[in-house]
């Protein structure tokens, strides 16, 4: 099958979109470059293309919500270096499109730690979201390379007052310091509790709620 050209794949995106998506994306952060498609058919685009650097760029650099998502899915991370994963993050605003960057393509990023130090005190808060992705990501897969009591410590200051991007993630790691290293576990509980972030936050039915005292509780249990 031939490559699928960047404007073949927008047109199929915009085929596939729906006012009514748009909406719901714009409520939780997107712009307003989008389609409204569904993210299973953004999914079925990039299957058919597989694996297509060149086109992945392209599509990236149209700025649109859903092509970006197929550029995600479709290029190398091994023919990617950390100037342009820096850009990439720094051009987007959409948290959902910035954490399929982080699943996708800089988890297993070969020089993912060098990147993890440059963009924890950077200004543009997608690269700090993400540096607080890889330090959960580093408790619970490579737990040596962090400090946990001095990130407890600064967890404890910056959680409550860190900005929506930032303030997930971080809330994150603070939940993989309870889950996965019990001699923390009652700190991290405590702080989780007294800060009450998310505390209140809307949780959808059978989905676990980001209050760090039951997120922690309940995979403890579940591991038990």
């Amino acid at each position: 099958m031939a490559t699928m050209t960047k404007q073949a794949v927008l047109d199929e995106l915009k085929s596939l979109g729906s006012d009514k998506l748009i909406a719901q994306n714009k409520k939780r952060g997107a712009g307003d470059n989008q389609f409204g498609t569904k993210m299973g058919d953004v999914r079925k685009i990039a299957a058919k293309i597989k694996k297509d650097q060149a086109l992945g760029l392209e599509l990236w650099a149209t700025g649109n919500m859903e092509a970006r998502c197929v550029a995600i899915l479709i290029l190398d991370p091994k023919q990617l270096n950390n100037e342009q994963i820096t850009a990439m993050v720094s051009s987007e605003n959409f948290a959902n499109v910035i954490d399929w960057l982080y699943s996708y393509i800089i988890k297993d990023y070969r020089d993912k730690q060098t990147l993890r130090k440059e963009w924890e005190h950077a200004d543009n808060l997608m690269l700090q979201r993400l540096a607080w992705s890889l330090i959960a990501g580093n408790l619970t897969r490579q737990p040596e390379l962090e400090d946990i009591p001095k990130l407890l410590t600064y967890i404890e200051k910056h959680l409550k007052s860190a900005p929506a991007e930032v303030q997930w993630t971080m809330n994150s790691a603070l939940v993989q310091i309870g889950i996965n290293h019990p001699s923390y576990r009652d700190k991290a509980l405590e702080i989780g509790n007294r800060l009450e972030v998310y505390k209140d936050y809307p949780v959808s039915k059978g989905c676990t709620s980001p209050f760090a005292p039951i997120w922690i509780d309940y995979f403890v249990k579940r591991e038990k």
